[in-house]
């Protein structure tokens, strides 16, 4: 059944909307709530967060002007309404598909995207630096940035917040405090108490009664501004805030458009010479039942039903590599009463759930605090645990220092499990994991491993369990693994050492990771030619199986290293071994494949390999280009 969308159809940009009453603005928010819905049912994606904050959405862009001013999303996954209502509507249900808009603010997408966010808690540390600009240039705008209650869970919110009552720079903060976890109840007294607090008038009189507290004796002017402090924090929560040199008004009703407006017309009028937080509570997944209803408020889904609310989710025989990993860090935790789990505000999507279900008082979840974590971590090992630090591949790289530091200079067996190693489909760049072999790879003492298969995955969970003389770090994909058997439990590997999975004579192709099965697609493929093809798995980037690789260059005319990784990974490590031990000097001919040096676009995970040139059709080009032969068709097809 079509939506029926009057008033949406006639919103082309924001200032369409400017000139709507407060009633047809509900109306508005009704609408672009229903083509979200219908939209990400379509597409998939992050759909509890955008339903979220429809009306406020709505209100800040009838209250601001922007493109002119700046509107920052933190995690631009709340952003599928800003979208809708910033010109991108008839492509909204190209969302997440190849060509079609990003899951993600982007400002090569939109103007009216000023800041690029797919990583949360940047939009304070962003926003300030705009607004610092803008102060620099002598112009006039506002820069709102809009932030959710778990990203207040990272350092760099608070560094930034710091940082801005210092500078004094005007900045409005919009807390989108999703969780009930700092405000109390809100209704009509909080309403009211937060329009005063942002009125004129009320500013006014603020700075008419600071301006005489200056006048009396000390003590007196301190009894004045503790008081005010304690009012303020008694009613409305905001002494933190104040603390920290923002001007705190809330909380206040965010899906309430009678309680908004005003609040937003006072905040954009007032001559507060310092930055402002508005705390503004909402419901995440507000207005779609199921999305209401599900334990996670369908924060991210796949195609799904908008009668039933039911997701259309693919059947494998193959379990994730996330749930192998899981069970098999449970199944050594079983075992061992000192093995620990850390997540960064991630526990469904690292498989700590359901380790927490099991181990709840050893399953540790530090919000979005990596840097923290990392350190939490370095804790644990020095007293004898065995801390598993279970963090995305692009989310450890906020905690790089920390690894360095806290970790591997003082040898500490923390073990990193990287989920979305390697390319990660409609989510994109920002969330593909390219580089962790490259900047773990450069740090003295580190075992670095890679699975091929969801059992080895299984074996080298168990052989980080057993490494307890310094850290390791093990990397797996996304998706679904193979469909290979798993025995209940893993055998730890010897170290340094990887396997011959095919014996050949004229080409190795040596895989570090899951693309081992693409190596063995490409070795039918060439052994069909009659190129005899032997496949390898190195298993270990660090330390490397120089054996392995001396007798692969040695007894081979070609040799290629394929990985997942970006440049300055697995392949740099094997030609400094092969540069050192005269390897080259031969004659092998080395071909080595990695992620290309650019950010992939989101498309399927078929494609984005297809792009760099690391599927079975590319393997085999490159071998046959390497011996002098004409390839079909292109390296990167």
């Amino acid at each position: 059944m079509a939506l029926s969308t009057p008033l949406l159809d006639k919103v082309k940009e924001p200032a369409d909307l400017r000139g709507l009453s407060r009633d047809e603005l509900k109306q508005l928010a009704e609408e672009l709530r229903a083509e979200t819905v219908d939209a990400v049912s379509i597409t998939g994606g992050h759909l509890g967060a955008g339903l979220g904050v429809v009306e406020l959405t709505v209100a800040l862009h009838h209250t601001f002007k922007t493109p002119h001013d700046r509107l920052l999303w933190d995690v631009g996954h709340q952003a599928y309404p800003h979208k809708i209502l910033t010109g991108r509507r008839d492509r909204i249900r190209t969302l997440r598909q190849g060509g079609g808009l990003s899951g993600f603010t982007r400002r090569c997408e939109s103007e009216y995207d000023p800041f690029g966010a797919a990583h949360s808690s940047t939009s304070i540390s962003a926003g300030l630096g705009m607004a610092v600009a803008r102060d620099l240039s002598g112009e006039k705008r506002n820069i709102v940035c809009v932030i959710g209650d778990g990203a207040m869970s990272a350092g760099m919110a608070y560094e930034a917040m710091n940082n801005a009552g210092a500078t004094r720079s005007r900045l409005i903060i919009i807390l989108n405090d999703n969780d009930m976890s700092i405000a109390p109840p809100v209704g009509a007294m909080s309403a009211y108490l937060s329009r005063v607090v942002s009125s004129s008038a009320y500013q006014s009189l603020r700075h008419f009664a600071k301006q005489l507290a200056k006048k009396l004796p000390r003590f007196v002017e301190d009894k004045a501004r503790r008081a005010e402090e304690y009012t303020k924090g008694m009613w409305m929560g905001g002494t933190l805030f104040e603390e920290l040199g923002l001007y705190y008004v809330g909380p206040i009703d965010g899906h309430n458009l009678d309680h908004l407006l005003p609040v937003l017309a006072n905040v954009r009028d007032a001559e507060i010479d310092s930055p402002i937080l508005v705390h503004v509570v909402t419901k995440k997944g507000k207005g779609y039942e199921p999305a209401e209803n599900s334990h996670d408020k369908y924060h991210g889904v796949v195609k799904f039903d908008v009668i039933t609310g039911a997701q259309k989710k693919s059947v494998s025989n193959a379990p994730s590599y996330t749930k192998v990993f899981a069970d098999s860090l449970i199944a050594e935790a079983a075992v061992d009463p000192k093995i620990v789990a850390i997540t960064a505000a991630m526990p469904a999507g690292t498989g700590l759930d359901l380790f927490a279900k099991r181990f709840p008082n050893r399953c540790f979840d530090v919000g979005i605090a990596e840097q923290h974590g990392v350190t939490f971590a370095a804790g644990l090992a020095c007293e004898g645990f065995k801390p598993f630090a279970v963090i995305y591949s692009t989310f450890l790289q906020r905690a790089y220092d920390q690894v360095v530091h806290d970790v591997a200079i003082q040898k500490l067996p923390v073990r990193f499990a990287m989920d979305r190693a390697g390319l990660v489909g409609a989510d994109g760049a920002t969330h593909a994991g390219a580089f962790d072999v490259a900047y773990l790879g450069t740090l003295p003492g580190f075992v670095i491993m890679a699975a091929a298969d969801e059992l080895e995955l299984r074996h080298m969970v168990a052989t980080q369990a057993a490494i307890d003389d310094g850290p390791s770090a093990v990397r797996y994909p996304r998706g679904d693994g193979v469909g290979i058997e798993l025995p209940a439990k893993g055998t730890p590997l010897e170290i340094g050492k990887g396997r011959i999975v095919r014996e050949g004579t004229k080409i190795a192709l040596l895989s570090f990771g899951t693309r081992l099965q693409e190596c063995l697609k490409a070795a039918d493929e060439l052994n069909a030619r009659g190129l005899s093809t032997t496949v390898a798995d190195a298993r270990f980037c660090k330390p490397l199986d120089e054996d392995m690789v001396r007798r692969l260059a040695r007894d081979h005319e070609v040799l290629i290293t394929i990985e997942e990784g970006a440049i300055g990974g697995f392949a740099a490590h094997v030609m400094q071994f092969m540069a050192k031990a005269g390897l080259f000097d031969r004659g092998c001919k080395f071909r080595p494949l990695t992620l290309p040096d650019i950010f992939i676009d989101h498309d399927t995970p078929q494609k984005q390999y297809d792009v760099a040139a690391l599927n079975a059709p590319q393997i085999v080009a490159t071998a046959l280009l390497a011996l002098g032969q004409e390839a079909a068709g292109s390296l990167r097809a």
